[in-house]
Parts: structure tokens; sequence; C-alpha cells
């Protein structure tokens, strides 16, 4: 169905805007393919990054956090964040936020 994200600047108090996030899908040979790309709008979502074509297996979210808190003024210890999560069902909506800080950042399943 669809991989969404929404990612929240806990530091700022704000959504993260501008942010660029990479979708990438596992193959059976264990490489990483890019299956799509976004860049988070003024309320920290990418709204669809596969353009409906999900199937099951794992896929990781790449963060591109430094460009982004450069962009802020702030320098940040993580200068990417990757976030891999299983699709078992490729029919069901899979959300995945990213709660983020110069120094820390927690994840979870969403709705």
């Amino acid at each position: 169905m669809s991989i969404t994200t929404h990612v929240l600047d806990t530091a700022r108090g704000r959504p993260a805007a501008g942010l660029a996030v990479t979708l990438s899908h596992r193959g059976g040979n264990g490489a990483w393919s890019a299956v799509g790309t976004g860049l988070t709008d003024d309320d920290g979502r990418v709204a669809d990054l596969t353009s409906g074509r999900v199937e099951a297996g794992d896929y990781r979210l790449d963060f591109a956090t430094a460009a982004y808190f450069k962009s802020a003024g702030a320098k940040a210890f993580y200068p990417e964040v990757s976030v891999v999560f299983t699709v078992d069902d490729p029919g069901a909506h899979h959300h995945v936020p990213l709660l983020l800080s110069p120094f820390g950042y927690s994840t979870y399943r969403g709705t």
C-alpha cells in the first residue's frame, strides 16, 4: 500500500521541514536498492515514498540529518539516521516516524 514518515525536531519543538529521506529495499542478494526519495514538507512529512509499490521484505529509511541540522545552524552528533524495518503485509500502510534532536533520536511504528 504505502510507506510514509513524519520527522519531528524535538529540540526545536516543531516539524523537521526540508529533510531529505531515501527509502531502500533489500533484494534477494542482500544488496539495498533505492525505491523512493522525498523531502519532508512544512509539517515534517513525506506522504508516500513508494507510489503504492510495496512488496514484502526489509526496507531502510535513510534520513540526511547532517544537512538538515546544518541548515538550521546546529551541529549534530548523528550525520545520518538509518531505520531498518520489515514489511510482512504489503497491503498494509506502514508509517515510520522519527523523533530527532542533534544528539539523539527515536522511532516507532506509527499509524
